[in-house]
């Protein structure tokens, strides 16, 4: 799917493992902060969004990659039950680029705004969920293109 890019008006960055992050790609949907509202709702629809992934699963091997990139897509936070379970986690749809590419966060380390000069750069992500400049997302969203045949 193509997307325009340049509809964005906010840039964020959600922190999942990669496990989960594939879950909610294959869902259609965004969840933040282990399910909590507030950073859902600060998202509108057709902000970016950004996975980066510390871990491959939650008891995983270090990982360290943006794994999914895309777009809030149209529609409310909204409340989902987990069968089984009290766990119910706020959510928003999301519309992902499915050609994206995970991506080592290393190369970038030096020239996004959030981590250049920023030996600590890894402690905002605690949160869980940050709000990123359009600089960072244009820079990760090149990281994660998948190379095409003219680039060989």
């Amino acid at each position: 799917m193509q997307y325009n890019w340049d509809v964005a008006i906010r840039y964020w960055m959600s922190v999942m493992h990669r496990e989960h992050v594939r879950r909610a790609v294959a869902l259609g949907i965004t969840q933040a902060n282990h399910g909590s509202r507030g950073a859902l709702e600060r998202m509108r629809e057709a902000d970016g969004l950004v996975y980066y992934s510390p871990r491959a699963a939650l008891e995983g091997e270090p990982l360290r990659d943006f794994t999914a990139i895309g777009r809030i897509a149209e529609g409310a936070v909204f409340q989902a039950g987990e069968s089984g379970s009290d766990f119910r986690p706020w959510r928003r749809r999301a519309d992902y680029d499915v050609d994206a590419v995970d991506a080592s966060i290393r190369p970038l380390l030096a020239v996004l705004d959030f981590s250049r000069d920023n030996p600590n750069w890894g402690y905002q992500l605690r949160r869980g969920s940050i709000e990123i400049s359009r600089h960072d997302f244009e820079m990760i969203r090149q990281q994660m293109r998948r190379p095409s045949a003219d680039d060989r």
